[in-house]
């Protein structure tokens, strides 16, 4: 029997290794599975690689996690905002390495690393220091420039509703990178508000497939 359901958020985290590249969701707050980045802190792993839309707020969630120094890497569009001074103080003293990649740039690069895609040029970042070290084209007269998948070992994501098999749906605007992050990622790991009966999801309405989930803990 299918039941990627899991008892706690600890039991979900468990396993992700030192030097893993994870994906975490959420656009700022909204989507950004706050539980599951905590357990990871507890869980201990370090040296990661982590991709996200921004590089957290305040002290809590991923800014909290970038506060252990396990971060070697962060790979994200919005390194810099009024509360991201957990980043800025680790950039400026030589502790954390940063990949900006433009935000269209970086869901089409977790997109391609889903559907199979070996890169796409696109016209974003061309002629600037982005581009740098990167193949370029002329195409039609436009200039272009090579962009490469962003494969993961694990993705961390929130949904609203799944079932045992890992089907998911969101709640408005938290959906964000979810589905993409889910298809990139060898292990999918989500945390949930609800858990419902096989069945009860209208196909229709489901955005992720269980076929992209590994791992279901539901979250008061």
């Amino acid at each position: 029997m299918i039941n990627k359901l899991y008892d706690s958020v600890e039991a979900a985290v468990a396993g992700i290794h030192d030097g893993a590249t994870i994906l975490i969701g959420g656009f700022g707050l909204a989507g950004m599975p706050a539980e599951l980045i905590d357990a990871l802190i507890e869980q201990g792993a370090r040296d990661l690689t982590i991709v996200n839309n921004n590089a957290g707020n305040g002290d809590t969630g991923l800014a909290a996690l970038l506060k252990t120094k396990r971060v070697r890497k962060i790979i994200c569009s919005f390194p810099r905002q009024a509360d991201s001074y957990v980043f800025d103080s680790l950039y400026h003293a030589g502790e954390i390495e940063l990949e900006l990649v433009p935000q269209g740039n970086l869901a089409e690069r977790i997109r391609a690393a889903g559907a199979g895609i070996g890169g796409f040029f696109t016209r974003t970042a061309y002629g600037t220091p982005l581009a740098e070290g990167k193949e370029t084209r002329i195409i039609d007269g436009q200039g272009y420039v090579f962009e490469t998948p962003i494969h993961a070992d694990f993705a961390l994501i929130k949904a609203d509703t799944a079932d045992r098999w890992g089907n998911l749906t969101y709640r408005k605007t938290a959906r964000n990178f979810g589905p993409i992050m889910a298809m990139a990622a060898k292990c999918a790991i989500v945390q949930v508000s609800h858990v419902v009966e096989l069945g009860e999801m209208d196909p229709e309405h489901i955005v992720t497939p269980g076929l992209f989930v590994k791992r279901v803990v539901k979250v008061a």
